[in-house]
C-alpha cells in the first residue's frame, strides 16, 4: 500500500516462452546414431557366433570339461529339451530362452540365445561372422571420427572434462537420480558428473577393451602384437570380449531409462535435430539464446 492508503501495482512478469537452443553438434548426432546401429547389429550376429559353440572358458585353450559359462540343452524324463544355462557351480533351469529355444519353424532345438537375438536369426556362423567383422570395422572407423570431430570441435575436453568441483557433486548428484530428479533449465543441457564419467568409460576404457579382445581371437589380426597374452589367452580374450559387450548392453538401458524418465521426446529432438527445448522469459533486454553456441 502506498501512503495515500493506494494499492501498489507490481508489474507482472514477461511471459515464458518455450525456445529451442542449440544442443549437439552434427558430427556428434551422426555418429551417435551410425553407433546405436552398428553396436545393436554386432551385438546380434556375435550372439551368432557365439551360438556355434555357447560355452566360455578362461586361458588360451578350450578345457572342454571346465566351462565357466555354457549354455546347453538336456533331454527330461520325457525326452523333451530343456534349457540349462551354468555360471560356475550355479545352474539355472532357461528352457525357451538360453540353451533351448524354438526354431523358425517353431520346433524347440538347443541354441545358446533365441532367434529373435540373433543376426542372422538362423543358425549359420559364416553369416554371422560376415555381418560381424563388417560392423566392427564401421564401429572402429564411427570411433575414430567421433574422436577426431569431438577434440576438433571441443566436445570432448569441454563437456566431459571432469573438474574437482564436479567431484565433489557425486553424492547429490547419485541421491538426485536415485528420485528420478533431473535438472531443469540452462542445467539440463550441461553433463553432470555421473555422465561424464560413465561416458569417459564407455569411449575410453570399455570399447577399447572390447574391440582389442575382438582382435585377439583372430589370428590374422595377431602377427605384430601378441593380443592373445594380453588378456591371458585366446579364450580369455573370448570371455572378456563377451563381458564388456553385455556390460555395454547394461549401460544402454540404463541409458535408455535415463533419456525416458528426463524427457523422452525433447532428448530424441536434440539428438536428431541438434536443438532442445528450454523455457526463458523474455522482456526488452533478453538476448537471442537460439544463437547462443552448441553445448555439445
Amino acid at each position: 500500500m502506498t501512503a495515500e492508503g493506494q494499492p501498489i501495482e507490481v508489474e507482472a512478469p514477461p511471459p515464458a516462452r518455450t525456445v529451442l537452443v542449440p544442443r549437439h553438434a552434427l558430427s556428434t548426432r551422426i555418429t551417435h546414431w551410425i553407433n546405436v546401429v552398428a553396436f545393436l547389429l554386432l551385438l546380434g550376429s556375435g550372439l551368432t557366433i557365439f551360438n556355434a559353440h555357447p560355452h566360455l572358458y578362461w586361458g588360451d585353450a578350450s578345457r572342454f570339461s571346465k566351462p565357466w559359462l555354457e549354455m546347453v540343452a538336456k533331454p527330461d524324463a520325457k525326452g523333451q529339451l530343456r534349457g540349462q544355462t551354468r555360471v560356475g557351480p550355479f545352474v539355472f533351469d532357461t528352457t525357451g530362452f538360453l540353451g533351448a529355444s524354438k526354431s523358425v519353424y517353431g520346433q524347440m532345438q538347443s541354441r545358446g540365445f533365441p532367434k529373435w537375438m540373433t543376426v542372422p536369426a538362423r543358425k549359420s556362423l559364416s553369416d554371422g561372422r560376415r555381418w560381424h567383422f563388417f560392423f566392427a570395422w564401421v564401429l572402429v572407423l564411427n570411433g575414430l571420427a567421433y574422436l577426431v570431430f569431438g577434440f576438433l570441435n571441443r566436445h570432448i575436453p569441454r563437456d566431459l572434462k571432469v573438474t574437482r568441483a564436479d567431484l565433489k557433486t557425486i553424492p547429490h548428484e547419485i541421491a538426485t537420480h536415485a528420485r528420478f530428479q533431473f535438472p531443469k533449465g540452462e542445467e539440463a543441457r550441461r553433463y553432470n558428473v555421473l555422465q561424464k564419467i560413465t561416458y569417459l568409460k564407455v569411449i575410453f576404457l570399455a570399447f577399447p577393451v572390447l574391440i582389442l579382445a575382438g582382435w585377439a581371437m583372430s589370428p590374422g589380426l595377431n602377427a605384430l602384437v601378441d593380443l592373445p597374452a594380453l588378456f591371458g589367452g585366446r579364450q580369455s580374450a573370448r570371455s572378456i570380449h563377451f563381458i564388456f559387450a553385455w556390460g555395454l548392453v547394461a549401460f544402454l538401458l540404463v541409458h535408455l531409462v535415463m533419456v525416458v524418465a528426463s524427457g523422452t521426446w525433447n532428448n530424441i529432438r536434440s539428438m536428431i535435430t541438434g536443438r532442445d527445448r528450454k523455457s526463458t522469459r523474455l522482456n526488452s533486454s533478453h538476448t537471442d539464446i537460439s544463437r547462443m553456441p552448441s553445448s555439445a
